[in-house]
């Protein structure tokens, strides 16, 4: 321990996360008999208002303990890792651009909600609004086992704000997650098989303008796999952090061809890429966000591209899980 700092700060992390998750199931456990106990109390003294007060902590009990148990299902090799997230609009210019950006703030207010670290590693504007595409890092226990599942299209129906006519408008932008990988996760790059280039950061301008080829793109011969970074201004801080994109990058096409290889007699199968919507945001004519592959319905778009966004994932990661044409979603009322 004295001798590894950095393998002493894993395991003291380790430790920290098995603590907070024992802590957690004791305090259900408590609260569980506590409010049980108030409620036999309450049918003794005939007072409804404390059985009625016992009754809905025990409801919010019920949904704190179905996130514990969606957290089982988060067992992968690098689950417990950090995460990037990469968005790209797709095609549609200023509507898709737009939409990116949106996705790009509710992935960060996702992570602002769950207490975790958010960086944008780097951006690529769009020409009128938005974003063509942007990498961001969201480090928190548990990231990439949580946004895993939000890798695919997303699709988007709106009055559009750019039209001056008003006409609906359907936008698409793709999410792809990658784990960060650590220590504990060997991947070999052999730097014959990349190639590295490096350019001058894009930015506002003015005197604090990059003025430095600092940037670095990374691009892999074998499966084209492409990363860059010019997030910080040391090009060798962009480059320890592209590849460390790269890595990750390749780990989760490895992840996905076992995936395929094991999946590939099964019917339910679904294949993840460009052209295949996993959820539809739609504002007009009618308010609705729909997961398609679990079903998951909610009425409250406002809310879900603020960041709440749980639903979905925990229905998607159980049917992951479970396989089948969708996970149960449990009326709590």
């Amino acid at each position: 321990m004295w001798n590894d700092a950095a393998r002493a700060q894993k395991i003291m992390r380790d430790r920290q996360n098995l603590d907070d998750s024992l802590s957690s199931f004791r305090r259900l456990e408590q609260d569980l008999s506590d409010n049980a106990e108030l409620i036999e109390l309450g049918e003794l003294e005939d007072d409804a208002d404390v059985i009625a007060e016992a009754e809905a902590a025990l409801k919010k009990l019920c949904r704190i303990a179905q996130k514990r148990e969606v957290e089982t299902l988060l067992s992968g090799e690098a689950d417990g890792n950090d995460a990037f997230v990469e968005i790209h609009a797709g095609a549609g210019g200023t509507e898709s651009q737009d939409w990116a950006q949106m996705l790009m703030r509710m992935y960060l207010r996702w992570a602002e909600s769950r207490g975790y670290k958010a960086e944008v590693i780097g951006t690529s504007p769009g020409e009128e609004a938005g974003i063509k595409s942007a990498t961001l890092l969201l480090s928190g226990v548990n990231a990439y086992g949580w946004l895993k599942t939000e890798s695919g299209v997303h699709r988007l129906v709106r009055i559009s704000p750019f039209d001056s006519n008003a006409r609906r408008h359907t936008s698409f932008a793709s999410v792809w997650i990658f784990p960060v990988i650590d220590d504990a996760i060997e991947i070999e790059v052999d730097e014959k098989d990349v190639r590295i280039d490096t350019y001058r950061a894009s930015g506002a301008g003015g005197q604090h303008v990059n003025t430095t080829d600092s940037a670095v793109r990374i691009t892999h011969l074998p499966t084209g796999i492409v990363v860059q970074c010019q997030n910080e201004r040391s090009q060798h801080k962009n480059k320890a952090t592209a590849w460390s994109m790269l890595r990750a990058r390749l780990y989760e096409a490895e992840l996905q061809r076992r995936e395929e290889e094991a999946q590939a007699q099964a019917e339910a199968k679904t294949e993840i890429g460009w052209g295949h919507q996993i959820r539809s945001y739609v504002l007009q004519p009618y308010q609705m966000v729909k997961d398609l592959r679990t079903g998951v319905e909610s009425s409250n778009p406002t809310a879900t591209l603020d960041g709440d966004i749980d639903t979905f994932i925990e229905a998607a990661l159980a049917q992951r899980v479970h396989g089948g044409g969708g996970a149960e979603v449990k009326d709590l009322d």
